[in-house]
């Protein structure tokens, strides 16, 4: 298993259209990607304008399909409403959330 971070700048007058957006994005890509995992969404404490989504994934190479062109079209509305600052790959080693 491995985590996919993305950092996202999103204003604030955008952030409930992008959540919205998020949604329907994640449920579409678990239902409809090979590998994918689903996904969830963080907001930044001290700064609400930075939302981290998290998505993990069965393998880097079922991640690496879907991400092919680094703007997968899946994404393209969350696009419209926030800035994507980052994207990390990290290896799951653990996960005892329930």
């Amino acid at each position: 298993m491995i985590r996919i971070v993305y950092s996202w700048e999103v204003s604030e007058p955008n952030q409930e259209a992008f959540i919205s957006i998020w949604k329907k994005t994640t449920n579409s890509i678990h239902e409809n990607v090979k590998g994918a995992r689903g996904s969830f969404m963080i907001q930044e404490y001290s700064n609400p304008q930075i939302i981290k989504t998290v998505a993990r994934w069965d393998s880097f190479e079922d991640w690496e399909v879907f991400w092919k062109d680094s703007n997968p079209h899946q994404m393209s509305e969350m696009h419209t409403l926030g800035k994507r600052i980052s994207v990390e790959i990290f290896k799951e080693i653990e996960d005892f959330t329930r």
